[in-house]
């Protein structure tokens, strides 16, 4: 099978370095095995997502020197795909309905008995209370129940998860790594605004773009547990995994949109050369 990875960023902001730096890994990593480079648009937040971003991805990546392969996909203009998955997995009995707001969930961290992993389950609602909500029309999410997918799964399936690390994990987790999607607790994958959610967008797409190599940051790690539940459940294919190391500024915090690191394009601005660019970057 052609090897195959992909950048897929949100256009909730511009680019900056920790974002050069990642498209550049995946990218070098598809040339180096003569195969496929994706580059996908995650644009499932309607209220953080921007058309003006995702223009500024494509300068930016142009300027860095990149190509991909296209159409590009754009995830919201796919969301009966997604839709498609939750009927499916709904089908099955594996999700519940989730009125709770963010609010009412921490406010169960600090009453729950046995600490913070019990938030993260809070399990579905009574039948008499789903359908009083239902009936005042509250807007739910749809979360995965981990208990229903241990059992539709069995013991021995769910002990076997498991994904293939290429890179170095938080805890130096590499090769044959057991997934443990009970660190994830019941994830949402369809949110109330959106109708999907991270999970099962980015788990959907890589299988049908056929990514057999996912190359992302580390601090991606930890969801790799319970999207390898995900692929299991819906029967696609597990990529390989490849984390690669978090690029951080010199005050020793990583590049992150929201500390307003300095973008791509203020770099550009201020008469940076993408070619001064990629060799303090190591390519």
């Amino acid at each position: 099978m052609m090897f195959a990875t992909r950048f897929a960023p949100s256009p909730t902001g511009r680019l900056h370095r920790g974002h050069a730096f990642s498209a550049l890994t995946a990218w070098t990593a598809a040339r180096e095995a003569d195969g496929r480079f994706v580059l996908r648009i995650e644009d499932i937040d309607p209220t953080r997502c921007k058309p003006e971003f995702e223009t500024a991805i494509y300068e930016d990546l142009t300027w860095l020197g990149l190509d991909w392969e296209t159409p590009v996909r754009r995830q919201s203009e796919h969301l009966a795909d997604y839709a498609a998955v939750v009927d499916t997995l709904n089908a099955h009995g594996l999700l519940y309905r989730c009125f709770r707001t963010r609010k009412e969930i921490l406010d169960a961290i600090g009453d729950a008995p046995h600490g913070p992993a019990e938030a993260v389950r809070p399990g579905p609602h009574a039948p008499d209370e789903e359908a009083r909500l239902l009936a005042e029309g509250r807007p739910y999410a749809w979360r995965l129940s981990l208990d229903r997918a241990r059992e539709a799964l069995g013991d021995e399936a769910w002990n076997s998860l498991s994904f293939i690390e290429e890179g170095v994990g938080p805890d130096g987790e590499t090769g044959l790594v057991r997934a443990r999607p009970e660190t994830a607790g019941d994830v949402v994958l369809a949110r109330k605004d959106a109708g999907t959610a991270y999970h099962l967008a980015v788990t959907h797409d890589d299988a049908l773009q056929g990514v057999t190599h996912v190359v992302r940051g580390l601090d991606l790690f930890e969801a790799t547990h319970i999207q390898r539940l995900i692929q299991t459940l819906m029967g696609w294919p597990a990529p390989v995994y490849r984390h690669h190391r978090l690029l951080t500024g010199p005050d020793g915090r990583r590049y992150a949109k929201r500390d307003q690191s300095v973008t791509l394009a203020e770099l550009r601005a201020g008469g940076l050369t993408p070619e001064a660019l990629r060799a303090e970057l190591g390519f």
